[in-house]
């Protein structure tokens, strides 16, 4: 492995550690360079913190190394006033000679001005170094930014005989496909993005929470689609543990596609990633419209006979894992 490669891929690996905290701004991670030793690191700061290039110059202890290190990091250094300080102009400040960048940052407001600024000042500046990797970390903020809508995850879990649901159950709650690991699953995932979206059915079948109650995170902003307003408020979703937004016949034009119109909204909203995870009608409405990045289907052994059936996704298998009994997929729009 090439010398650059290695150290973008551990900037890659520690930005992960900002995942579900960040956003909406991108997870990135910056590492240090000395004489091939690691002597800083740090990843992007719950959002309001310190971008990853300030957490990763303030971790150095001997300053003075940095006016002959190198500097990595997975995007484009900022170069304009946010909530913090532009990250170019600290690396500047401190007299950091080399920078490794793994991909532009194409939001309008840094596009290229980072690296033009850290030129400017006399930095040896590489910009592309595994970038596909870069590109594929920043999904959410690349596709909020240029496709003007949420990284959009599809979520299900269907019975052996193709249905995400029985036609008739006892009680106001789910059913069970998957076992409780696979479950546990989902509700780290919930940690890991922004929003969650159901429609009016699947809270009057089940009674969701939508919350990361078997993980360690954050809830995420849950979006319910509610027509008529005819969902009770003593539903669980509307408890206090989480945000929610319902959206009703004065948000959407329910004769118009509604999947494009609620990728409108929560992009005005700033939420740059959601799960659909329900019900059959919803999905299908995000599929039929080409608007998903992931689908990740969990395949059950259990046998409906009859029900909801699940719906119908054409895709590309990424990856097939199992957990325990449970068969998970993941597909990707490509």
């Amino acid at each position: 492995m090439k010398i650059h490669e290695k150290y973008i891929n551990r900037c890659i690996e520690i930005a992960k550690n900002g995942l579900g905290t960040t956003r909406p701004n991108p997870m990135v991670g910056c590492v240090i360079v000395h004489n091939n030793t690691i002597i800083g690191e740090g990843f992007t700061s719950p959002y309001g913190g310190p971008h990853a290039e300030v957490n990763a110059i303030q971790s150095v202890s001997n300053k003075a190394l940095l006016q002959t290190s190198t500097l990595y990091v997975t995007l484009e250094p900022c170069s304009h006033f946010g909530k913090t300080p532009p990250c170019s102009d600290l690396i500047i400040k401190h007299n950091i000679p080399n920078v490794v960048i793994g991909t532009i940052d194409d939001h309008s407001l840094v596009a290229g001005q980072g690296i033009k600024k850290l030129k400017d000042a006399g930095c040896h500046v590489i910009v592309g170094v595994l970038e596909a990797e870069c590109k594929a970390h920043h999904k959410r903020f690349f596709t909020f930014h240029n496709k003007k809508r949420p990284y959009i995850i599809l979520k299900w879990a269907q019975s052996a005989d193709g249905f995400i649901s029985p036609k008739t159950k006892d009680e106001n709650k789910p059913v069970w496909i998957t076992n409780t690991y696979s479950r546990q699953l989902v509700h780290k995932w919930r940690a890991e993005e922004q929003a969650i979206l159901v429609g009016t059915q699947t809270v009057l079948d089940d009674n969701p929470s939508l919350t990361v109650r078997d993980w360690t995170g954050i809830n995420p902003i849950r979006i319910v689609i509610d027509r008529v307003e005819k969902l009770p408020k003593t539903a669980t979703i509307f408890n206090t543990e989480a945000e929610t937004i319902a959206l009703t016949k004065n948000e959407l034009d329910f004769e118009k596609p509604l999947a494009f119109q609620i990728c409108e909204l929560l992009h005005e909203r700033n939420i740059n990633s959601i799960i659909i995870e329900g019900g059959s009608k919803s999905l299908q409405t995000f599929i039929d419209e080409n608007l998903w990045d992931e689908a990740r289907i969990f395949y059950g052994t259990t046998s409906f006979t009859n029900g909801t059936k699940a719906p119908t996704l054409k895709g590309k298998l990424k990856k097939e894992t199992k957990i325990l009994n449970d068969t998970l997929k993941y597909y990707t729009n490509d």
